[in-house]
């Protein structure tokens, strides 16, 4: 049986559109924010304002396809991938930068519920669960949400909040009951304006200089009840599914960007060889062609599994199939591939790929990090690992 795997007609408004800001917005200005760490891009204000009229257009096409009996549907996830695809072939960072479009929108667009989605539809909200205790292990939360009245009452400190200094809202996890372990662990929208709420210090970073990486300390910081995302009950059966369902939308996502920057590298890469006479001939084998192109075959193979990872990722989240495997899958395949792409043209361009002359050596310096968010390459192959071995957590560490 054939497979088409052209994108669906109704998303080309969605790649004319992203790409064209990549273009012509991104790539532009991508060097200056590089330079002008913790400098806002104001340049992406009226980005951030189309990008909003957008979202709302979205959303209301995709409930009325929704509402019909299509055998298999493309929606809000298939659309975020390529959002995130084309404009990461701009600039990592500033598209982590778009008002509007925090980590933290997909974690309440994954958990919401309905009233909560409409609540909080407008927000601009980052994200935090990492703590100075632990990195890549979310189930050791220790920041916590103690119920006072129809409030909670949030205490501890987040770090490497992505946009945590510029978003209006933080998703923030924390544990409503030590006692009860990670089934306790819940994640709560909390206005950056709430007291108690306070930007200790921005980061400086090996990449991604043009997005802001934030510590967050909370002390005391009163939030209503409502604002706990889901539902407020410990279910020890389901443990912090909930919450975690975040990453099952977002880790492709990020992978769409590995994806995005990835395809700049190897265009640029393809250029390079090209000029130097190495032409790519696919009709001849890899083996009887330059060590060079052969290498550029090789790392376009890596580069197209990613990417049909990444849209079977996406691609179940909008048929509500659970898709924890196939998140981690494209993450890990994306995330080591993107390093592996971008370290190559900055070898192969030389002097000019190392220096500032070209764009290679900032991508290679963003494409770290797209290996490492969302949770590193080892968390991802030790999902895995459980997933396709029938292990819980207690089972495989």
């Amino acid at each position: 049986m054939a497979i088409n795997l052209e994108l669906p007609k109704k998303f080309d408004s969605t790649v004319e559109r992203t790409h064209m800001a990549a273009e012509h917005i991104f790539r532009p200005i991508s060097r200056k924010y590089d330079k002008a760490e913790h400098e806002y891009p104001t340049e992406l204000d009226e980005l951030g304002k189309l990008a909003k009229q957008s979202r709302a257009q979205e959303r209301e096409s995709d409930g009325q396809s929704a509402a019909t009996d299509e055998p298999s549907e493309n929606g809000p996830n298939m659309r975020a991938l390529i959002s995130a695809r084309e404009m990461s072939w701009g600039d990592v960072g500033l598209l982590l930068s778009i008002p509007g479009q925090g980590l933290g929108n997909a974690a309440i667009a994954a958990v919401a519920t309905d009233e909560q989605l409409e609540k909080f539809s407008g927000v601009w909200a980052a994200m935090a669960i990492t703590e100075p205790s632990f990195g890549s292990d979310s189930a050791a939360v220790s920041t916590t949400a103690t119920r006072d009245g129809d409030d909670y009452l949030i205490n501890g400190e987040k770090i490497f909040v992505t946009a945590g200094s510029r978003a209006d809202h933080v998703v923030v996890w924390a544990t409503i009951d030590k006692s009860a372990g990670r089934a306790a662990i819940k994640s709560f929208v909390v206005p950056m304006t709430t007291e108690g709420v306070t930007v200790a210090r921005l980061e400086h970073k090996l990449g991604i200089k043009s997005s802001d990486t934030a510590v967050i300390r909370f002390e005391n910081a009163r939030v209503p009840a409502d604002n706990l995302l889901g539902s407020p009950e410990v279910d020890t059966k389901k443990a912090f599914g909930g919450v975690m369902q975040t990453f099952d939308n977002t880790r492709p996502v990020v992978a769409a960007m590995a994806i995005g920057l990835g395809r700049a590298a190897l265009e640029e890469l393809r250029r390079m060889l090209e000029e130097a006479g190495h032409e790519i001939d696919y009709d001849k084998s890899a083996a009887a062609q330059h060590a060079s192109v052969c290498e550029f075959i090789r790392l376009e193979s890596d580069w197209e599994a990613s990417w049909l990872h990444t849209l079977r990722a996406a691609w179940m989240a909008d048929n509500q199939q659970p898709n924890s495997a196939e998140a981690s899958m494209s993450k890990a395949k994306a995330g080591r591939t993107v390093t592996d792409i971008t370290n190559k043209a900055v070898e192969v361009g030389a002097t000019a790929g190392f220096s500032e002359t070209m764009l290679l050596e900032k991508w290679a310096r963003d494409a770290k990090i797209l290996d490492i968010f969302e949770g590193t390459q080892q968390i991802q192959q030790l999902i895995i690992a459980r997933r396709v071995l029938g292990k819980s957590s207690a089972d495989l560490t």
